[in-house]
């Protein structure tokens, strides 16, 4: 752990290049990228599980919205449920946050926007961090590239001096039921990743580049790597960019085998690996084939790449 706080603190000495000057700190500001297919599209999908909504308690406003959508499940009148918890003062950190969700999910992505930017002011500073959070995915959702950017640049700025996570080094998540520390290096590898992405489909391939190094500084990532090569492609920088494409060809067979033996060694679930199967530390022959499979279309992607260089 005290590495990856030396890369941060790396990072962050060298400032954040063309992230930093864009935008000064605020509380909060109007800004997760849609993905890349083919060889720039190289994500890794753990297992998805579900887990049963809990119903909060009670007869407020707020209770009944949730009962609503979760119950009875009639999101369109959570909609207008959760708005009347918010005209009436109730929990309105959470009715705003899962009233955006519920629009988001009904197709009223920019009715979501809208409502942030304009209710956010009655939420409380720790509930500032998660709406920026919905209004990257609402943006997404939207096409809203330049609002994107804005807003991811501007997280990254308050990393960098020290206003994220309420100033702390870990945050605790939740994903799909599940609470997970977060810490200030994954988060903004995170941003500085979906940032490339962005600025790639703007087809600025200088920043995005920038964006990519400063995000492999803080750690490696097979993924950030390609799309770092692609960037170099754009360019015409190709002997550049073939050479950053064959170190990720190599990492996409090894990183499987390495990541599942140090989640074996640790005895604790990783950020990358939360729920590792019982089997990750066989080494038979046939169990590592079937790791190493798992890279397989990565590794077809890259070698289609590099022919073509």
């Amino acid at each position: 752990m005290m590495h990856h706080h030396h890369q941060l603190d790396q990072w962050l000495a060298g400032g954040v290049g063309g992230v930093g000057a864009v935008l000064r700190p605020t509380k909060s500001a109007p800004c997760s990228p849609v993905k890349p297919a083919a060889v720039s599209m190289l994500r890794t999908h753990s297992d998805s599980f579900h887990v049963a909504p809990q119903v909060p308690v009670g007869d407020t406003p707020y209770v009944r919205a949730k009962r609503v959508q979760l119950v009875d499940k009639d999101p369109e009148k959570a909609i207008a449920l959760f708005w009347g918890a918010i005209n009436a003062g109730d929990r309105v950190d959470s009715a705003l946050k899962d009233m955006a969700i519920v629009m988001k999910q009904q197709n009223r992505a920019e009715e979501a926007i809208e409502a942030i930017k304009s209710l956010r002011v009655r939420c409380s500073d720790q509930a500032q961090e998660s709406l920026d959070n919905i209004l990257l995915d609402l943006y997404k959702r939207c096409g809203r590239l330049d609002d994107q950017i804005s807003l991811l640049k501007h997280k990254l700025q308050l990393i960098h001096q020290g206003h994220a996570f309420n100033g702390k080094r870990t945050k605790t998540a939740r994903s799909q039921g599940r609470k997970f520390q977060v810490t200030l290096e994954q988060e903004a590898t995170r941003l500085l990743g979906n940032l490339g992405w962005a600025l790639m489909q703007k087809e600025n391939y200088t920043e995005a580049e920038g964006a990519y190094r400063r995000a492999l500084v803080i750690g490696p990532d097979n993924n950030k790597m390609c799309n770092l090569g692609i960037c170099l492609m754009k360019q015409g920088r190709v002997l550049e960019a073939k050479d950053v494409l064959k170190q990720a060809l190599v990492a996409s067979v090894l990183a499987p085998v390495l990541a599942d033996d140090e989640n074996c060694n640790t005895g604790k679930p990783s950020a990358k690996a939360p729920l590792a199967p019982a089997s990750c530390c066989d080494t038979s022959p046939a169990a590592v084939k079937e790791k190493v499979g798992k890279r397989l279309r990565i590794f077809q992607d890259i070698t289609q790449t590099l022919n073509v260089l």
